[in-house]
């Protein structure tokens, strides 16, 4: 997926203007709404100009080499507002800082200050204000209502909400996380300069946020860190242990959100499967739907990052049963070779894939699949692609995305053998081909969507030109599926960005369809 880029800017008369741009997958995105939300709330003003800013904060993204590279060229960018603009402090934030922490300001010295993925709050000093307690309400941006803000965030304990009773301060975690901690899972050896103690910040619904995401729309965190042993990836690292959230808080945010206009809440996590297994709670994802789904107000529910074995019957059948959960299942599979899978600390093979799939169309009628797959991972070989091409076949799964393997240092697979690593150009190749196969697949899914009527959530003039409009379904997560191009608005003389209107559709593309609206 695409970074999702924001920019905004707080100022008062007594207070600098601070601009944002925030990188990399929609955990980020909420953890800058909410630091844009603790100096906003902390007496600042929000402006969208962010040229004019004082303070520029880069929150930023360390998963892969690539979003590496692309936070370090951002920050280099917002640099040149510092040393040939009105900028007069620059603040890095995010996964990088985990990863990179003292590294950063060595090498980039115009970098006046880090705040990490585990320390939001610390954003009032690195941006030079106090904790005040008052919160400005003159905001071109959606500020989540003052009941939200009468009580501090907690940096690093949740605190209990007042229909849970008997609740307790969040301190539990997963036994998994609790093994793999005493195993090293989470050890920073390897980093040069990064802090040692794991992050353990949540924020919770009295936390201030600022919504960046458009008005109909908003993310949810459920929970933070991730315990799998998955060995291409750092996330543990960088995010620490998993931990969720109180479900009566969550509860209590998605009310709030809902009272100030949104319709479409989609909840994220690193794992949101694993929900409230650290809370001791059973089947904990299910019962959170349950609770959300009823909510008055609420027209889609969706929820984001799977683990493949941790989809229950339960799960699916919450799915099936409220009209308000999108049929719409997010499940990173990242290969289907038992080999690779195994080497990966994934577990699973292409027939319990297989099975998984089944056992969710027929459970949920109507549901999509989103899976993600990873190419060139140490010692996979031409058998072990030809594996993973034959699945993705019978799989026939709706929405796709291919990465290509990228060596991380911490991570296990970064251990292996120089021998076992794949050539770049076979890795290259091999995502070509991927993709080539689920190009056929898709066009010949989205055709048999010609003739369907949908509901679809207008979201403004298309990217690609000015004479079409576009939306999504609820079989659409934002910004990383396809999309519905508008090219009919049937009765109505324009459409109000943000509406859901019924839409038939009239024709299908590779990846896109193309609607009318009826009403």
């Amino acid at each position: 997926m695409s970074p999702a880029v924001l920019e905004a800017a707080v100022s008062s008369s007594a207070k600098p203007k601070v601009g944002f741009v925030s990188l990399g997958c929609p955990k980020n995105l909420v953890d800058s709404e909410v630091m844009m939300g603790l100096l906003h709330h902390n007496g600042a003003e929000l402006t969208a100009n962010a040229e004019d800013a004082e303070i520029i904060v880069i929150n930023t993204c360390s998963f892969i080499d690539s979003a590496k590279q692309e936070s370090v060229n951002t920050i280099l960018e917002m640099v040149k507002h510092k040393t040939g603009g009105k900028a007069s402090r620059i603040v890095v934030a995010g996964c990088l800082v985990e990863r990179y922490r003292d590294e950063i300001q060595k090498n980039i010295p115009e970098v006046d200050a880090v705040v990490g993925t585990g320390e939001l709050e610390a954003i009032l000093a690195a941006a030079g204000l106090s904790p005040s307690g008052h919160a400005k309400t003159d905001s071109p941006f959606n500020i989540l209502p003052q009941g939200l803000m009468e009580r501090a965030p907690s940096a690093v304990h949740q605190h209990s909400h007042p229909h849970e009773e008997g609740a307790q301060l969040q301190t539990a975690s997963r036994a998994e996380g609790t093994a793999r901690e005493q195993s090293g899972r989470f050890s920073r050896d390897a980093w040069d300069g990064a802090s040692s103690h794991l992050p353990e910040y949540l924020y919770d619904d009295a936390t201030p946020r600022i919504l960046s995401t458009p008005r109909a729309s908003a993310y949810i965190k459920i929970a933070e860190g991730c315990d799998h042993p998955c060995t291409f990836c750092i996330i543990p690292q960088l995010r620490g242990k998993f931990r969720s959230r109180r479900m009566g808080s969550i509860v209590a945010e998605a009310q709030n959100l809902i009272a100030q206009g949104v319709r479409e809440i989609t909840l994220i996590g690193q794992d949101t499967t694993c929900y409230g297994e650290d809370l001791g709670l059973k089947e904990g994802l299910a019962q959170l739907l349950d609770a959300l789904a009823v909510l008055p107000g609420l027209k889609w529910v969706r929820f984001l990052y799977t683990y493949p074995n941790k989809v229950t019957t339960r799960l699916l059948e919450t799915m099936a049963k409220h009209d308000t959960i999108a049929k719409y299942l997010d499940v990173p599979l990242q290969h289907a070779s038992t080999n690779v899978l195994k080497t990966m600390k994934r577990g699973g093979s292409a027939p319990i894939f297989l099975d998984l799939i089944a056992k969710a169309r027929r459970i949920v009628p109507g549901i999509v699949i989103r899976t993600s797959f990873i190419v060139g991972f140490p010692g996979e070989t031409d058998a072990d692609f030809e594996e993973l091409m034959a699945f993705v076949k019978a799989a026939k799964i709706d929405w796709l995305g291919v990465f290509t393997y990228s060596d991380e240092e911490g991570a296990k697979a970064f251990e292996l053998p120089d021998d076992s690593k794949v050539p770049q150009r076979t890795i290259q190749a091999r995502r070509r081909k991927l993709m080539k196969l689920q190009q056929k697949i898709s066009t010949q899914e989205k055709a048999k969507w010609v003739g369907r009527t949908v509901d679809v959530l207008v979201e403004g003039i298309s990217e690609e030109t000015d004479l079409l409009w576009e939306g999504r379904t609820s079989l659409h997560a934002p910004e990383i599926d396809g999309k519905v191009l508008i090219n009919d608005f049937g009765p109505h003389e324009a459409l109000v960005p943000g509406t859901f209107y019924t839409a038939e559709i009239t024709e299908a593309h590779d990846y896109d369809v193309v609607a009318r609206i009826l009403e």
